[in-house]
């Protein structure tokens, strides 16, 4: 039913929409989101932010320096700056939190005591109190510290953030320094191109219509919004733009808040009602004028484009031609993936440990250090390792071993492994150069 009519006789006319197509599990009709599959593509990047369990964690920037942050040498990884869902949507707090994350109760006693006592006086009653015998056990501790996401963003200068629980979906780059609260989905991509496809109206509808909402909230679940979301596969001319235009979003919405402590959320709000040709009351004119709107609209505009561009498709079509795109295109890479092709969003940091945890037998070669940098020869490894039995298995394996050894011939690479065959190994390394995850100039092959 799209609409009622009253009529004079007190009857009413009742106007209804049909739409054609299969139904979904969810009784929906036209793209069947739920069907989606999770990609290896986006996994080991995205997490909740921290759940602290204590609010005594969190202190004032005049507290952390009555605590001795910068007096007291290695306490600056300790009291750290901290964003909860509200500090993106509206005017950041400008607070910080204890993070003992690593350090056993005794070391915080030695060599933080003033840190000590305050988590022993405002958290530690907190923690005594609660049901669960390991936040009272670790009660210097937040509750869950997200070892995932520390290590996936141990090497960015910054990382993807989004309120989980939000009326406008939204994405910004936080500093690596910069703590997350657990109401925020985190990722670990610091590359303004992933920034960019996020922060598209393609991604956004998606998000809208496979995350869940609370109330009259839309809610991003990362396992439905992020995990099952194909990135488009591009060269650097389609994704130069996009870059350059999402850091100019970035810099753009900053820009403001700290030059008129303007809420994002008003500034969407504004946005929204420019795109329905509403008009705006006077704050909002206020909001528009300081706020910058227009510019905030017109970089979606082109960065929209710029992303459509990207995925080869026109700019102009529905919100549900959208969808079915994506469905489509999750399933043509869910089964590249049972193939042993995976998209990685972030190649060097993805595939090592996806590899980790699928091969039979540990890899001869260290992930940590580059196989050039013993004295300026290549390490030989000790012994070699099986060749895996399945294609998912062979691509990260090998594409491991060619971030390892640095140009190669596909001989030498197939030297790394125990029963494989040169012309394999060249099949393989034929597809990442396709993909775009590695090179090939004389016979050689290199990342």
């Amino acid at each position: 039913m799209t609409g009622e009519e009253p009529k004079a006789d007190g009857s009413e006319n009742v106007s209804f929409k049909s739409q054609n197509g299969k139904i979904s599990a969810d009784l929906s009709t036209g793209a069947s989101l739920i069907a989606m599959s999770s990609l290896a593509a986006n996994e080991l990047l995205n997490s909740n932010g921290m759940m602290l369990a204590g609010s005594g964690f969190i202190v004032s920037k005049d507290d952390a320096k009555s605590l001795g942050l910068g007096k007291i040498h290695g306490l600056e990884k300790h009291i750290r700056s901290y964003r909860n869902g509200k500090d993106l949507t509206d005017v950041p707090r400008d607070v910080m939190v204890i993070d003992l994350f690593g350090l056993t109760v005794n070391e915080v006693r030695e060599k933080f005591p003033a840190v000590y006592q305050h988590v022993l006086t405002h958290v530690k009653p907190e923690r005594d109190a609660n049901r669960r015998p390991k936040m009272r056990l670790n009660w210097w501790l937040f509750g869950e510290s997200r070892k995932g996401f520390r290590a996936a963003s141990n090497d960015p200068l910054r990382y993807v953030a989004t309120v989980e629980t939000s009326k406008h979906r939204f994405f910004i780059f936080l500093d690596s320094s910069i703590l997350p609260d657990h109401k925020l989905n985190v990722f670990a991509l610091d590359d303004a191109f992933h920034l960019g496809v996020m922060s598209s109206r393609i991604h956004c509808c998606f998000a809208l219509s496979a995350g869940s909402t609370l109330e009259d909230r839309p809610v991003y679940l990362q396992s439905r919004c992020f995990l099952p979301f194909p990135f488009p596969i591009c060269g650097e001319a389609d994704k130069k733009p996009i870059r350059k235009l999402a850091e100019e979003l970035d810099a753009h919405r900053k820009r403001i808040q700290a030059q008129h402590g303007l809420a994002l959320t008003g500034l969407y709000n504004v946005l929204a009602k420019i795109r329905a040709g509403e008009e705006l009351t006077d704050k909002e004119k206020l909001i528009h004028d300081k706020g910058l709107v227009s510019v905030l609209k017109q970089l979606h505009d082109d960065l929209d484009a710029a992303v459509f561009a990207a995925y080869g498709w026109p700019a102009n079509i529905t919100d549900a031609q959208i969808l079915e795109r994506l469905v489509a295109l999750n399933a043509e890479r869910a089964a590249e993936e049972r193939r042993g092709i995976i998209h990685w969003l972030r190649p060097e940091y993805q595939a090592k440990r996806h590899l980790k945890s699928t091969l039979p037998v540990e890899l001869p070669f260290s992930f940590d250090k580059p196989a050039n940098e013993s004295k300026g020869k290549p390490i030989k490894p000790k012994g070699k390792f099986v060749w895996p039995k399945k294609m998912a298995e062979r691509v990260p394996a090998v594409e491991a071993a060619l971030h390892q050894n640095g140009a190669a011939t596909p001989a030498e690479l197939a030297e790394r492994f125990k029963h494989a065959k040169p012309a394999d190994v060249a099949e393989i390394l034929e597809t990442l150069v396709t993909m775009g995850r590695a090179r090939q100039q004389s016979g050689k092959f290199s990342r």
